[in-house]
């Protein structure tokens, strides 16, 4: 079956604090497997006690595209630990609850500790339809977990949404949380998939 893309996730190195990497070996260190068989990519890695913790996604199916004729990606989170950072052991299970329906679409895991506790925010969108209608496309949702393995979905707790206009009112996608400063932001990408810009939003409480 003809597909539009497929990815698997690689590893660089930086010996200068960030200002260069090198990549390592020609292959990658997370790809598709058995119950994960395509579509591994959108890293996210935390280390957690000198054990790296990574989340990403991985395609589950292709469903049929009734607009146009060609396949849509459905895609889930997982979880993967690593005691070196190279050879990783999956969990090879959906770690986030569907919230739409059974073909939601989850992307770009972000992870945060704060107070014992941690916080995923990620985005979600509709398999079809996501780049002609508003309601359909990517919004961000947000779990939490106090052992990064069970994690409970709360999207009425992810403290942002959508603009009633301009460039973040249509669409909101790919979220990175960071500290700076002692204070927690939000990086994202706006409508169009950050066609119109990105955003920075910072943690009230």
């Amino acid at each position: 079956m003809p597909v539009s893309a497929e990815t698997s996730i690689g590893l660089a190195v930086s010996n200068d604090d960030g200002l260069t990497f090198k990549r390592v070996g020609d292959g990658p260190v997370l790809t598709s497997s058995l119950s994960e068989p395509f579509l591994v990519g959108d890293p996210f890695v935390l280390n957690v006690n000198g054990l790296y913790h990574m989340w990403y996604i991985y395609g589950v199916r292709w469903i049929n595209n009734p607009i146009k004729d060609v396949k849509e990606r459905v895609y889930k989170i997982g979880h993967a630990v690593s005691s070196d950072g190279m050879s990783w052991e999956k969990e090879n299970r959906q770690l986030i609850t569907d919230k739409l329906n059974f073909d939601e679409c989850q992307a770009l895991p972000t992870v945060i500790e704060v107070g014992g506790t941690y916080h995923m925010y990620f985005c979600y969108r509709q398999a079809i339809g996501f780049r002609q209608d508003k309601a359909s496309a990517y919004r961000i949702g947000y779990a939490f977990s106090e052992d990064m393995q069970n994690w409970i979905r709360d999207d009425d707790n992810v403290g942002i949404d959508v603009s009633e206009s301009d460039w973040d009112s249509e669409m909101m996608c790919y979220p990175h949380v960071f500290r700076c400063d002692d204070k927690v932001y939000m990086l994202y990408n706006g409508n169009e998939f950050g066609r119109f810009g990105f955003g920075l939003a910072g943690l009230e409480s």
